[in-house]
């Protein structure tokens, strides 16, 4: 029952608000905004702001008293880091020396052919220039000295041909002459002959002062064709020419070596120093130390190529005479050992 008394009240009280609501805002449209006049516009004036100079003051202005300055502190040394020393570098060890080159077998010499001619079959020929013969032969003493050229006259056709023996002194070496390069100086009458043995009959009359069918004299030999031996008595090789300078001095000896090392023909020169003449059952023997070895490794001699002499190496000075000069002795050693044990 109250409920129902309530509900139309509220209903009255809500539509007595409405109603204000609504004359409110009647009212304002009804009386609507008030129009104002506008203002008038007037210019505007700039006054100019008169600012009265400032006159300099007379006074002294005092002094401002300096600062004290504060003192500077002393800045701090600045502490580098200590780096550790490299360790000192490890000197790597010296690579070992390498093997030593082995010691030469034999020395060559190079003999200009053009200041050399052989002696065999070379022609001989007078100072008028006429040809008497051809050189065959050499003689030595033991001091590896010349002492006769054998040349084997011509005679006619093939008839009368000798062989005689003149005194090497009685000749002249002219290795690059075109025509003969041995010239005899003296007369062949004219020349003594080295010994005198009797004619054989089947031989023509030799001419005065020379000797015919030469006999080898006492203390010489007859070069040509003589085997050249080592001291232990083996074979170098055979004396197939004889190389003499314009001195008429003996350089070189053609030996044939062929079948000595190897069946091949072959020949070398070897240096005419390195012969030696000694005498074995009375009669003078050249001899040569040229062993297998050093004469595989001799150049060969070729008449159109450079003239390449040997002689066998010096041996190597023995390793105990080198100690001795530059170590001391073993008694000066022992020596030095006693003082300082005292």
């Amino acid at each position: 029952m109250n409920g129902g008394f309530l509900r139309p009240v509220f209903r009255l009280l809500l539509l007595a608000v409405f109603a204000a609501l609504a004359a409110m805002m009647s009212g304002c449209s009804l009386f609507g905004p008030t129009e104002q006049p506008p203002a008038p516009i007037t210019e505007a004036t700039v006054t100019p702001l008169v600012v009265p100079a400032l006159e300099p003051s007379t006074e002294p202005e005092p002094a401002e008293a300096p600062e004290p300055k504060e003192p500077k502190k002393p800045k701090a040394p600045v502490v580098k880091p200590h780096k550790p020393e490299p360790p000192p570098p490890v000197a790597a060890p010296a690579p070992p020396p390498p093997p030593p080159a082995p010691a030469p077998i034999i020395v060559t010499r190079t003999l200009d052919r053009s200041t050399m001619h052989g002696l065999l079959d070379s022609e001989v020929q007078k100072l008028d220039g006429k040809v008497i013969g051809r050189a065959v032969d050499m003689t030595a003493d033991a001091s590896g000295t010349p002492r006769q050229m054998i040349v084997n006259l011509q005679g006619f056709l093939g008839i009368g041909d000798r062989k005689v023996g003149f005194p090497w002194t009685a000749f002249r070496f002219t290795p690059s002459a075109k025509t003969a390069p041995i010239t005899m100086t003296t007369p062949p009458n004219q020349l003594a002959a080295a010994n005198r043995p009797k004619p054989s009959a089947s031989l023509a009359t030799p001419l005065a002062g020379v000797t015919a069918a030469p006999a080898v004299p006492p203390g010489q030999l007859e070069l040509l064709d003589a085997d050249v031996e080592r001291p232990n008595g083996g074979k170098v090789g055979r004396v197939i020419d004889v190389l003499i300078d314009a001195n008429a001095q003996p350089q070189a000896v053609v030996l044939d070596v062929s079948g000595i090392i190897s069946p091949d023909r072959r020949s070398i020169a070897a240096n005419w120093s390195a012969l030696r003449f000694v005498t074995k059952d009375k009669t003078l023997r050249p001899l040569m130390d040229l062993n297998d070895a050093q004469i595989k490794a001799s150049p060969s001699y070729e008449t159109d190529k450079p003239i390449r002499a040997v002689s066998p190496a010096p041996p190597p000075a023995p390793a105990s005479a080198s100690a001795a000069t530059t170590g001391p002795s073993s008694s000066a050693v022992a020596a030095s050992t006693a003082r300082t044990t005292r």
